[in-house]
């Protein structure tokens, strides 16, 4: 099966209830230093030890390429480049919207924020890239992702941290569908009152080294942990 077209398959109605689910599916574990131990030239973390088997996956998986996109920042005016870190920083990316009415998107920037905090606190801020993206640029509006990151904590002055968003749903739907292998798709029929439309999606976490390749993917559930992200994010970081 084509890797691209894995997820394709379950089909966005089988993702309903997804983007609610606290079950694993990848990640954690494996924190193994070195090529020797890695199992991969290009990774830091050991391959996970719990989870899934990803290789036919329709998303980015342990140890290849990640793959870049340029996505407006629209609280500091610039354009940033998931690349643009290669070298210089350790990156964590997740897409999200402000609307979300089961608390798992809050609970993603959550998880970033829980990053930051813990790379001010032990001295690599500038060695760290946070990224969270909207696919609901419609609705997400600059002051509602302002504000969004103001009830999550984010530390705006840090200067790792950027919320992006698209210029369009369509850009957006091509970014997450499309380039990262995720099932996206506005989602009319719901019971949430007050609510015009939800989006069905997967609630994932990606770990990028500085060499650009993916060294994690985390899933709403154990892999998830605060204090496991922060242990796996710091040991990249020290690499």
């Amino acid at each position: 099966m084509d890797r691209r077209t894995y997820l394709g398959t379950v089909g966005i109605a089988g993702l309903t209830g997804v983007a609610g689910c606290l079950e694993e599916v990848t990640g954690g574990g494996g924190t193994g230093n070195g090529t020797s131990d890695s199992g991969s030239p290009n990774t830091v973390l050991g391959p996970p030890e719990h989870g899934h088997d990803l290789s036919e996956a329709s998303h980015p998986s342990y140890g290849e390429e990640f793959p870049a996109v340029s996505v407006p920042d629209p609280l500091t005016g610039e354009t940033i480049s998931t690349d643009q870190f290669e070298g210089e920083r350790v990156t964590l990316l997740t897409f999200f919207y402000t609307n979300c009415p089961d608390g798992v998107c809050p609970l993603l920037i959550d998880r970033l924020r829980y990053v930051q905090n813990a790379a001010a606190e032990n001295g690599y801020s500038d060695e760290a890239a946070l990224l969270a993206m909207t696919f609901d640029p419609e609705r997400d509006s600059p002051d509602a992702i302002r504000t969004f990151g103001t009830q999550r904590g984010v530390d705006p002055d840090a200067g790792n941290f950027h919320f992006l968003r698209p210029e369009s749903y369509e850009s957006a739907k091509q970014i997450v569908a499309e380039t990262y292998g995720l099932p996206l798709e506005k989602e009319y029929d719901h019971d949430y009152e007050n609510i015009e439309y939800t989006f069905p999606h997967l609630p994932y976490i990606f770990l990028v080294n500085k060499r650009g390749y993916l060294e994690r993917v985390y899933l709403q559930g154990s892999s998830m942990k605060m204090t496991r992200l922060a242990d796996d994010f710091e040991t990249v970081v020290n690499a």
